[in-house]
């Protein structure tokens, strides 16, 4: 069962409902019942959406830019905040995200080589599917 704190902190911080919540933790419990995705497997969830290609390394900046306290996995929470701000969160937090995702090496400053490697990942990912 998901926590009282981390379903209250998700209900003030996503648009989803308590009902929702509990159903994508249940599911997300059913797949990964030690409560945490690994890089592999995010590889391989995030690999469906890109059948044509082989996006690992688009999917390791993903990662990595939802893996906030940067432990090498995510947990359920981290999980649904990346669900909600690429869907349906709100723009101010979507150009974080994406300023996360750019900044690879987390220095708070985006170079010109890192938006080279995002674009150059994101062109292969493109052309492949």
């Amino acid at each position: 069962m998901i926590s009282k704190e981390i379903l209250e902190d998700l209900k003030m911080n996503t648009t989803y409902s308590e009902d929702e919540l509990v159903k994508w933790y249940e599911t997300f419990k059913k797949q990964c019942p030690d409560g945490r995705i690994g890089k592999a497997d995010f590889e391989k969830i995030y690999a469906n959406f890109f059948p044509n290609s082989d996006p690992k390394v688009y999917a390791r900046h993903v990662f990595r830019s939802f893996d906030t306290n940067d432990d090498g996995t995510l947990d359920f929470r981290e999980y649904i905040i990346a669900l909600h701000l690429t869907s349906t969160g709100k723009t101010d937090l979507k150009l974080e995200w994406a300023f996360s995702l750019f900044d690879v090496d987390r220095s708070g400053e985006i170079s010109k080589n890192e938006v080279l490697e995002i674009i150059a990942v994101s062109a292969e990912n493109i052309q492949g599917s």
